[in-house]
Parts: C-alpha cells; sequence; structure tokens
C-alpha cells in the first residue's frame, strides 16, 4: 500500500522529468509536480516525441503540433514553464547510443538534482503490458544518467560545450509495479486534473465522455481514489 511507504527525500531544487509522450507525466506524475513547484522547486519537462502517432484518424504532423501546444498549456497548469522536445519518431523509439546521448545532453543543460523517469518495466501493474517506447525511453533515462557524469562515455558533448554533471542525487521511476517511495499529493490532485484536461483533442479522441471527467477519473486511479490520502508512488535509485 502506497501509505506504507516512505516519502521520496525532498532533498532536492530542481528536477528533469523524462516521458515518451506528452500526456505521459500527466496520468499521475503531474500531481506531485504541482506539489513540487508550490513548494519552490523548479521542474524541467522533457519529451522525446512529439506524440505525431496518438491520434488515430489525426495526420501525424498536424498531430504533432496539436499535442505539442497541448502539453506546453498542460504543463503550466502545475507550475512548469520550460518544456522540451527531442523530436524522436513517436512509435518506433529504441533504447540505443543516439538515444542515450540526446537524454544526457540535456541531463548536463539542466543540471537537475533529481530525475524523475517513467516506468521501464515490461508491465504496468497487474499484468498491464507496457508500451515500447515507455520501456526504451524510461531506461535510457536511467542509463543516461550515469552517461551524463562520464567525459569518456560521449565526449562530443564536452566539444559542444557541455562539461559532466554528477549532480544527480537519485532517480525517481513513476508508475513502477514495485515502487519504494510515495508523495502525498493531496494539494496536487485538483491542478493534476486541469493539467490531464488540457489534453483536450487527445483525449476527446479516446472516448466521447467530456475531457474534465475523463481526467479526474484518470486522475483519482492513479492517485489512490477518493479512500484516504491520495499518493503518486515511485521506485527510487540513488
Amino acid at each position: 500500500m502506497s501509505d506504507e511507504l516512505p516519502p521520496l527525500p525532498d532533498d532536492w531544487t530542481r528536477a528533469l522529468a523524462i516521458a515518451a509522450h506528452p500526456d505521459d507525466l500527466e496520468y499521475g506524475t503531474a500531481a506531485a509536480v504541482a506539489c513540487w513547484t508550490a513548494a519552490g522547486r523548479d521542474v524541467v519537462y522533457l519529451l522525446v516525441t512529439r506524440g505525431e502517432a496518438g491520434i488515430a484518424d489525426m495526420e501525424p504532423a498536424r498531430a504533432a503540433a496539436v499535442r505539442e501546444e497541448e502539453e506546453r498549456r498542460s504543463a503550466a497548469a502545475v507550475g512548469v514553464h520550460d518544456v522540451r522536445f527531442l523530436g524522436h519518431r513517436d512509435g518506433v523509439l529504441v533504447a540505443d547510443l543516439a538515444l542515450r546521448r540526446d537524454l544526457a545532453r540535456e541531463i548536463r543543460r539542466v543540471r537537475p538534482d533529481l530525475v524523475v523517469a517513467l516506468n521501464h518495466h515490461d508491465t504496468f501493474g497487474r499484468g498491464a503490458w507496457n508500451s515500447a517506447d515507455h520501456r526504451a525511453v524510461g531506461r535510457s533515462a536511467i542509463d543516461a544518467v550515469g552517461d551524463a557524469g562520464n567525459r569518456w562515455i560521449f565526449p562530443e558533448l564536452v566539444d559542444e560545450g557541455l562539461e559532466p554533471w554528477s549532480g544527480v542525487k537519485r532517480i525517481a521511476v513513476a508508475a513502477s509495479p514495485t515502487p519504494t517511495h510515495a508523495v502525498d499529493v493531496t494539494d496536487g490532485r485538483e491542478a493534476a486534473v486541469a493539467s490531464l484536461a488540457e489534453h483536450r483533442e487527445y483525449l476527446a479522441a479516446l472516448g466521447p465522455r467530456p475531457v474534465e471527467e475523463q481526467a479526474r477519473e484518470v486522475v483519482l486511479w492513479t492517485t489512490g481514489g477518493t479512500d484516504g490520502p491520495a499518493r503518486v508512488t515511485f521506485e527510487v535509485f540513488g
């Protein structure tokens, strides 16, 4: 149970949150982000793709523009105003050296104390298969933290003027099936609902129910429901 997990340590000031697609961070994690930014912490979002393959009846170039704009509004709803996109192709991500290099580059640029990644395991919870993009980005983000601190793995980054950064104290993996820590997000849940609701065209494509209704249902589900305090869990390394 999440209420039995220790709290995520708060000995950090800047976080880099890495995800594969626009909307990934809004499925629960944004509630924690809202609490962090309200407490004066700085959070940067890094999206590996623009989500162009995510709306079945919308041509990819149009979907990319729509989803990027929705993500910027969504991030602003929880106090995040630095949103970056790598532009890798949606749906076919691979955990290779190119992805690790791009992630290590942004870690060196942002110089975070905390890196938030999304679930890199095969499944979500009980038997729900995790997507290939999520697995590739989650694993690569963890590896890139080490790469960012090692001058000799991607020496071309030093040539770009980006010195190694070894200041990441820990990695917090959201939506892991094996969580180790939790964040009380009671004060951030409403902001998280508003954040997910900004993905209006994406959610409208998922079903006919009102966007706000879908957003509230998802955020309640991913933060522990209505019984007791709201929690977001993380598997923490470091």
